[in-house]
C-alpha cells in the first residue's frame, strides 16, 4: 500500500512515533482508510522514511492496542476498526471486587465518561495470577491501573507493560516514585483516624485490633500501634475472633466485614450494647454501615473521591502520585 496515508512534517517537533499514529488515525476518520485495508509493512515504512524499526513498531502498538489495527502473522498490519473517537484504552486490575472497591470502580467510569474502553480484572491476592495478567495484555492497552496490594518486586514486570501503569491504592516501597500513583497512606491515616477519636475512644478500657495478616496493608496495624503507644492506651492485637468472649469495656477495630458481623453478633449474643458497652471501628465505609448496629464508626477514604481522581490521571497523563486521605467517620458503634 501506498504510504500517502502518512502526513508526516520532518519539521514537526510532534515525534515521528506519534506523527505515524496520528496519521492513521486521520486516514482512518477521513475515509481514506477502510475496515480491512492492509497499512505499510515496518520495513517499507522504514525505508520510505528512514524510521528506525522501533519507532515504527512502537506507534502500530499504540494502535493495536486502541483497537484500531491488528496484526495477522505472515501478512501484516490491517484496519480492524473505524471507531477511533476513542483515546484510551485501560486495563485495571484490581486485587478483589468488595462493595467499597465496586464504588470506586464505578466512579471511575463515570468520570472518564465516553473517551475511553476498560476492562477489568482481579488478581486475588495470587502473585502467578497478577504475573500472568499482566504478561497476556502487555501492549494491548494504552494504560494499565494496577493494584499490587503488598506484592514486592513487581517494578521489573511493570516497566516491561508496552503501556502507561498507574498505581491504585496500595504503594509499596519499591513502586515510590517509579510510576504515577493514586494510592492511601494507610499507617498515617489510622493514627490520625484514631487520634481525631480519642475522646470517645478513652472512654474503653481496652483497644483490640482484628489483623488476620497476610493481605492486609501493615501501615494499618503499624499507624494502630503508634497510636496506642503516643496515647497511652491498652490494646491488643489478634488474628481472628474465633472463641473470642468479647467482654464489656472492650472497642474492637475489625478489617474485613466478616469480622464485622462477627463482632456485632458476639455483642448481642452477651446483651452488650454497642457504642456503650462496646466499642466497634470498621474499616472502609459502605452505604450499609450507616444503618447497621444503629450506625458503624469508620475509617475510610473517600472512594467516590478516588475514583475521579483516578479517571483524572489517566486522562491528563500526569505522572504524580496523590495520596487520597482518610478520615475517621463516626457514628453510633463508638
Amino acid at each position: 500500500m501506498s504510504q500517502k496515508i502518512l502526513n508526516i512534517d520532518r519539521d514537526s517537533p510532534e515525534s515521528k512515533y506519534r506523527q505515524i499514529v496520528n496519521s492513521v488515525l486521520d486516514s482512518v476518520t477521513s475515509g481514506e482508510l477502510s475496515v480491512g485495508d492492509q497499512l505499510p509493512s515496518v520495513n517499507d515504512l522504514c525505508k520510505a522514511w528512514g524510521y528506525s524499526r522501533d519507532t515504527v513498531l512502537n506507534a502500530y502498538s499504540e494502535l493495536k492496542s486502541l483497537g484500531v489495527i491488528k496484526a495477522i502473522p505472515g501478512k501484516g498490519y490491517y484496519i480492524e476498526s473505524a471507531h477511533v473517537n476513542l483515546t484510551h484504552k485501560v486495563f485495571v486490575l484490581f486485587d478483589e471486587l468488595n462493595a467499597f472497591k465496586e464504588e470506586l470502580y464505578n466512579s471511575f467510569l463515570s468520570a472518564l465518561g465516553d473517551d475511553a474502553f476498560v476492562d477489568i480484572y482481579f488478581h486475588h491476592f495470587n502473585r502467578k495470577v497478577f504475573d500472568s495478567l499482566l504478561t497476556e495484555n502487555n501492549g494491548a492497552y494504552t494504560t494499565y491501573v494496577v493494584m499490587p496490594a503488598r506484592f514486592l518486586g513487581t517494578s521489573a514486570l511493570l516497566q516491561s507493560l508496552k503501556g502507561r501503569i498507574i498505581v491504585l491504592d496500595q504503594l509499596p516501597d519499591d513502586l515510590s516514585g517509579l510510576f504515577p500513583a493514586v494510592y492511601q497512606n494507610f499507617e498515617n491515616d489510622t493514627f490520625q483516624s484514631l487520634l481525631s477519636g480519642k475522646e470517645l475512644i478513652s472512654k474503653y478500657n481496652k483497644l483490640i485490633m482484628v489483623y488476620p495478616g497476610g493481605k492486609e496493608p501493615e501501615g494499618q496495624f503499624k499507624g494502630f500501634l503508634r497510636f496506642c503507644h503516643e496515647a497511652g492506651m491498652p490494646f491488643e492485637l489478634i488474628s481472628d475472633l474465633n472463641n473470642r468472649q468479647v467482654s464489656k469495656g472492650e472497642c474492637y477495630i475489625v478489617i474485613w466485614d466478616r469480622d464485622l458481623v462477627k463482632v456485632v453478633k458476639a455483642a448481642q449474643e452477651v446483651n452488650l450494647e454497642i457504642g456503650m458497652d462496646i466499642g466497634i471501628i470498621s474499616y472502609n465505609d459502605t452505604p450499609l454501615k450507616k444503618v447497621v448496629a444503629n450506625g458503624i464508626t469508620t475509617i475510610s477514604t473517600d472512594f467516590v473521591a478516588m475514583g475521579k481522581t483516578l479517571a483524572q490521571l489517566v486522562m491528563s497523563k500526569k505522572r504524580t502520585q496523590l495520596e487520597n486521605s482518610s478520615s475517621l467517620i463516626v457514628r453510633g458503634s463508638l
